[in-house]
């Protein structure tokens, strides 16, 4: 039993000890590219892990954590976020005029929170991998704070996502002592058992599940808990952008969606009218806000809004048809957003440094003929968000539309409709820029020679964009094994 247990928790530990060694490395020497590498061998270890194992499935460790096949899923797809970031990291700061090493440390502390997350089927290990996560990202975004020749400023950006997740944490903490107060239970899959024990619908139960649902929507960025969203993505480093767009999205949908279906949450109507609207908003301000963005980061924070939108529509309609159903489509969708992002900021991250970052509209004018592969990367990625065919965000939408036409969900498959068609706009007209004649006077920054680890990142992510919309069938039937958890 034991030896079962520790084989399921060995991704977990695997990065425990990684986040150890990494730390005593860079206390003994300071070298930035041992470092790197380091963070990247431990990462590339916690995920091959399970190909040499064969995991224990499903297994409760504990009462805390709940190793199957849905978990592993959203902890591989979170290691892989970890791992593009580290690559990308690595050149950004290359140059910065401060020691880097502490950064790998918060990246290896941020992505054990992040499995713990994935995770968790309890509300104590919900609590820890989310504070784990949160407060390495207040640091990671801080981080260049410190050097003169910072391009963006990082202190505004990481005190705004303090001050607001900090006060959402205490939300989401008050929403947990509700619903344990009335229940007496923090497990997610013992909440119904209890629930129909303690008999009539309690609105100190209900509040306590909305509180809990508020704090997810922030992290998630969804309407009305996105404010702090554009502001943080332009501020923050661009390989801490990425992380935050694609990591902690995916580790917050993933266990929000286990909270929900297990707890049987979905049931209440107070909290899929609130969801509803939540979705509804996103995806139409989401879209409508990232219209009048000139600059880049701040387009691709209102554009993930907007698509995090699309995908509480499976969530939703989870309450109307069969899980297995929701959590097939939910999971490609965020496997597909997650990729997209990853090579659109990989691109930012190529052309940018710590002392210069080329993330306005106009510094895009003329890429195609300036550095084409850059551009193809980019146009690839601006295809696949719109929802255009033979791309991995096509057969995504057609998950979400499928899902939601199954649901009957009519009102929320008109957003996303016309979310979509605004999307298209902002999308195209970024491809339009990169069409134009190129007006450079002197050094042109996409001219340079990139690091190799830029260049995996940008062709990993790009071929999965088009493998998932050319075959998905693969993953298709990897999904459709790992929603037979619910």
């Amino acid at each position: 039993m034991y030896s079962n247990l520790i084989i399921d928790l060995m991704q977990i530990i695997m990065l425990t000890l990684g986040s150890v060694v990494v730390m005593m490395t860079a206390a003994f020497k300071r070298d930035h590219a041992i470092v790197s590498g380091l963070t990247v061998f431990s990462l590339t270890a916690a995920l091959l892990t399970f190909l040499f194992i064969e995991p224990v499935l499903p297994l409760e460790a504990t009462q805390l954590l709940m190793i199957d096949e849905y978990s592993l899923f959203f902890s591989n797809l979170i290691i892989v976020g970890a791992i593009a970031t580290a690559l990308l990291a690595y050149p950004y700061f290359q140059r910065h005029s401060v020691q880097n090493e502490e950064f790998y440390i918060l990246l290896m502390t941020a992505t054990l929170g992040g499995v713990v997350l994935a995770c968790s089927n309890h509300f104590v290990s919900f609590l820890i991998g989310m504070e784990m996560m949160g407060i390495s990202l207040y640091a990671m975004i801080a981080y260049p704070v410190h050097d003169t020749s910072s391009a963006k400023f990082p202190l505004e950006a990481a005190i705004k996502y303090l001050i607001m997740s900090g006060l959402t944490s205490g939300i989401t903490l008050f929403g947990i002592a509700l619903v344990y107060a009335y229940i007496g239970t923090l497990g997610f899959d013992e909440i119904p058992a209890a629930l129909a024990a303690a008999g009539d619908l309690s609105p100190v139960f209900l509040m306590g599940v909305l509180m809990i649902v508020a704090g997810a929507a922030f992290k998630l960025s969804l309407v009305p808990f996105h404010i702090w969203t554009p502001d943080v993505y332009e501020g923050a480093p661009v390989p801490v952008t990425a992380y935050l767009a694609t990591v902690s999205k995916a580790a917050m949908l993933a266990v929000t969606m286990r909270l929900l279906l297990a707890s049987n949450a979905l049931e209440f109507n107070a909290v899929t009218a609130v969801l509803t609207v939540m979705a509804a908003a996103s995806m139409i301000i989401g879209n409508l806000l990232a219209v009048m963005q000139e600059n880049i980061k701040r387009l691709f924070a209102y554009s993930s809004i907007a698509h995090l939108g699309y995908m509480i529509v499976v969530v939703i309609a989870a309450a109307r048809i069969e899980n297995a159903l929701s959590v097939e489509a939910m999971g490609f969708y965020i496997l597909a957003y997650f990729i997209m992002s990853l090579a659109g900021f990989a691109v930012i991250s190529a052309i940018s440094s710590n002392e210069h970052e080329l993330d306005h509209l106009s510094d895009f004018r003329g890429l195609f003929w300036r550095n084409t592969w850059v551009s193809a990367v980019l146009i690839t990625v601006l295809l696949s968000l719109a929802g255009i065919p033979l791309t991995a965000g096509f057969i995504g939408k057609f998950y979400i539309f499928n899902s939601g036409v199954e649901g009957e969900l009519w009102f929320l498959l008109t957003m996303l409709i016309i979310g979509s068609a605004i999307g298209l706009y902002y999308y195209l007209r970024l491809i339009y820029t990169m069409l134009q004649p190129a007006e450079i006077t002197g050094e042109d920054p996409a001219t340079n020679a990139m690091p190799a680890g830029v260049h995996v990142v940008m062709a990993a992510m790009t071929l999965g964009i088009i493998y998932l919309g050319v075959y998905p069938t693969p993953m298709i039937n990897t999904l459709e094994s790992l929603a037979s958890a619910f």
